[in-house]
C-alpha cells in the first residue's frame, strides 16, 4: 500500500514502500534502462546517486528528506537526458536537481540545459573537473571535512568562485559517503538551506 499521493503517468509502474523506502523501477526510454524510486508528495527534490553507488546509497537520506513534505526521486545515471527525460516522463515541471559525487556534474549538467526547470541545485560533495553553473541559481553545497574523493576544498572553491550563488556546509566526519553515514546531519543541512519545516 502506498503512504503518499504519487502516481506515475502510464508506462510507469507505481513504487512499492517496503519498510517506509521505496523500491527502485525502471523507466525505458528509446530502450535506456534509467533506474529510480520516489517518494514522499510536494515540492520535488531529485538526487542524482554517485558514479556506481546506486540509488539505494541515497535512500536513507531521500527518505527523512522526505517526511518534511517534499517528494524526492532519486535516480542513477551518468547521462543529463536520463534525468530530463524522467522529469519529463514523471511530469514534473520544475525541481531542486542535486546529487552526490559524479551525480552533482549530471546534476549541474541538467541545470545547464533545464534551465528553466531547475529551481537550484544540491551539491553532495564537489568534482573537481565538473561542468560550469548555470547563472543565476542558488547552489547549495554539503560536503564532508573528511571527503578524500571530493575534497572540501572543491566546494570552497566553488564557493569562492561564485560567492552570491554557492552556500557551503561542511559535515564534521563521514568520509565521501556522508550522505548515508551522516543522514541526520545532511538532511537538516538541507532542511534549513530550503526552509522546509
Amino acid at each position: 500500500m502506498l503512504s503518499w499521493p504519487l502516481s506515475f503517468p502510464p508506462g510507469v509502474d507505481l513504487v512499492r514502500e517496503v519498510n517506509g523506502m521505496t523500491e527502485s523501477r525502471i523507466f525505458e526510454p528509446d530502450g535506456r534502462a534509467i533506474v529510480f524510486a520516489a517518494e514522499g508528495a510536494g515540492p520535488n527534490l531529485v538526487l542524482v546517486a554517485d558514479r556506481g553507488a546506486g540509488i539505494e546509497s541515497l535512500a536513507a537520506l531521500a527518505h527523512s528528506v522526505s517526511t518534511e513534505d517534499f517528494q524526492v526521486v532519486r535516480v542513477a545515471t551518468a547521462e543529463a537526458q536520463d534525468v530530463i527525460d524522467l522529469l519529463d516522463e514523471l511530469e514534473i515541471a520544475d525541481a531542486w536537481i542535486g546529487g552526490h559525487g559524479a551525480g552533482g556534474s549530471v546534476a549541474r549538467a541538467v541545470a545547464l540545459e533545464q534551465h528553466d526547470r531547475v529551481n537550484g541545485l544540491l551539491l553532495l560533495g564537489v568534482e573537481a573537473d565538473a561542468p560550469a553553473l548555470a547563472t543565476g541559481l542558488p547552489v547549495l553545497v554539503v560536503q564532508s571535512s573528511d571527503d578524500d574523493v571530493t575534497p572540501p576544498a572543491n566546494g570552497e572553491a566553488l564557493r569562492d568562485g561564485a560567492p552570491a550563488q554557492v552556500s557551503v556546509v561542511t559535515i564534521e566526519g563521514g568520509g565521501h559517503r556522508f550522505p548515508a553515514t551522516r543522514i541526520g546531519e545532511t538532511s537538516w543541512a538541507i532542511e534549513d538551506y530550503l526552509d522546509w519545516d
